[in-house]
């Protein structure tokens, strides 16, 4: 099912939704919530139209069903907001490991290091030139990875804001990246069409991974499930390479591919071919994975058998910006401004609210707290510790 809700923080209007049942091809369902007053401990006393239920109600989610369709949506409101630490669309944001720090990028020209738990902002990392496509922290959570549009790829010192690494070799614009095991090679993806691996010790190239003729715009890597051939490595690795035995890397393609690559072997493990552009994948296990594409679709893929998908997911025709594999299931953001979970072990979805229409470009999490960045301009904090 999908669904959309702006939750209103006072509860002051009646609030608009639609709730549309999966899989696609059923028809839309559309109702109304109306606020009839407010108990005494502040909850509202919400009434649905005709074929709806009004489920659990507090004051920062409402679930709702409709049990002739069996589908079920509980909205969640952002539990705070920050809107001060850029001026302009928030393009990528990272929490660390620790859950104390967060990075992010914006169209304002900035890429800040800020407190997660308030906002306030702790360093700025100034030394691209142009925009800056992507950031993330290492798992020490101290340093942050970072790639532009030119071209370049940088490590941060968190603690003083210091570059201390810039790679080079791109001849385009950096547009994600991947950290392997704890960090002594890092891997980013270019409009160039490359997928290249680095040495963090010596700030060199180790070699080109992929080479697709077409932009790749998001990138994963995981450890592939011991049954799958990842091939074999024309030449001896280098002595330098850590840690990419029996990985796999993910490639979202511009050309609407989606391929996989031994990450020591150089060698194409599969190439499956979806309805758009990919602009986003994700590990679920060493066996599932998930990629977004420009036209809505979540594909489930079992990395021994990419034939055919396990499922499609399709809430919408707006693009999936950004997929995070989240417990036992996923976070999706999407372009018309849905952002939702699913688990296995929850028997409705979780749409996160507010972000309206606005693009959510990306969804960072830690333990219960989810973090989204919009192209409002500001971050969404939601806590799902009630949940």
């Amino acid at each position: 099912m999908a669904a959309t809700l702006r939750i209103q923080s006072d509860w002051s209007q009646v609030l608009r939704w639609l709730m549309a049942a999966l899989p696609t091809g059923k028809p839309t369902l559309y109702g109304s919530l109306t606020r009839r007053g407010l108990s005494t401990g502040g909850v509202p006393d919400i009434v649905a139209s005709e074929g709806f239920v009004v489920g659990e109600v507090t004051k920062k989610s409402i679930l709702i069903s409709c049990p002739h369709e069996n589908v079920s949506t509980k909205f969640l409101a952002p539990y705070t907001t920050f809107c001060r630490i850029h001026q302009k669309s928030i393009t990528c944001l990272d929490i660390s490991s620790g859950g104390g720090l967060g990075v992010s990028t914006s169209t304002d020209g900035t890429m800040k290091i800020w407190q997660a738990a308030n906002g306030e902002i702790r360093r700025l990392l100034e030394g691209h030139v142009y925009d800056v496509n992507c950031c993330r922290f290492f798992p020490s959570g101290l340093v942050v990875l970072s790639g532009g549009m030119d071209a370049q790829l940088k490590i941060w010192s968190a603690e003083d804001a210091s570059c201390v690494v810039t790679f080079k070799g791109h001849k385009g614009g950096i547009l994600d990246t991947a950290i392997v095991d704890r960090g002594r090679n890092v891997l980013s993806c270019s409009r160039d069409g490359t997928a290249r691996l680095w040495d963090c010790g010596k700030s060199a190239c180790l070699g080109v991974i992929a080479d697709c003729g077409s932009p790749v715009n998001g990138i994963a890597v995981g450890t592939a499930d011991n049954s799958l051939n990842l091939g074999t490595p024309e030449k001896a690795p280098s002595e330098r390479e850590i840690g990419t035995e029996w990985k796999i890397l993910l490639l979202a393609r511009e050309d609407k591919k989606l391929q996989g690559v031994g990450l020591q072997s150089r060698q194409p493990v599969f190439l499956f071919v979806g309805s758009d552009a990919f602009n986003c994948c994700t590990f679920l296990s060493s066996t599932y994975i998930l990629a977004g594409t420009q036209d809505g679709n979540i594909y489930q893929l079992d990395v021994r058998n990419t034939n055919a998908p396990i499922q499609v997911i399709h809430r919408s025709g707006a693009p999936v910006l950004s997929l995070l594999p989240y417990r036992d299931g996923f976070i999706a953001s999407q372009g018309d401004g849905t952002c939702f979970i699913v688990q296995q072990d929850l028997d409705y979805v979780l749409d996160l609210t507010e972000a309206d229409c606005d693009p959510v470009y990306k969804v960072a999490s830690w333990e219960k707290q989810i973090y989204t960045c919009c192209r409002d301009g500001i971050v969404r904090r939601y806590q799902l510790f009630d949940l």
